[in-house]
């Protein structure tokens, strides 16, 4: 294995996730990269206004970016305290798509992320991250169960 990618949306369960990434790239000698996704959000239009009436938004999304930049930071520089190689990306679109295309374009060889066990229901209506990448990813994907209470 020569990259590993490591899909974190720091929650309460990224250290876990982040932990057996680094664990698997550690005993692999590979590549470790860890990305984040953020969801665009609506932009001023979807509100029917104009940049200036609604300036917060962008400031709002400047923070959010800001914010997921530290995070990514700092789980590097986790990573790299075990590890040579390690590489962040902060990606802005759909969690699932903008995963299995950074998967394509890196010949990633294994994607750890993890799932929280919102169960069936949850799943059905908004979708798993985790279970579409089962399901679509052009290599193995493994899925760490993190049971928080």
């Amino acid at each position: 294995m020569k990259h590993i990618v490591t899909a974190l949306d720091f929650s309460d369960a990224s250290d876990a996730v982040l932990a057996a990434a680094i664990s698997q790239a550690k005993q692999q000698g590979a590549t470790l990269h860890i990305v984040h996704v953020l969801e665009p959000e609506p932009t001023y239009t979807a509100y029917g206004m104009t940049p200036e009436e609604f300036p917060a938004i962008q400031v709002f999304q400047q923070e959010r970016q800001k914010r997921a930049e530290m995070k990514l930071n700092h789980a590097m520089t986790t990573a790299k305290a075990e590890l040579n190689d390690v590489r962040t990306e902060l990606m802005i679109g759909s969690p699932l798509h903008a995963i299995i295309d950074y998967v394509k374009q890196n010949s990633s060889d294994l994607v750890v992320i993890g799932t929280h066990g919102h169960g069936a229901v949850a799943a059905l209506l908004i979708g798993s991250v985790a279970e579409g990448l089962v399901r679509k990813a052009v290599c193995p994907t493994m899925v760490i169960p993190c049971h928080i209470s």
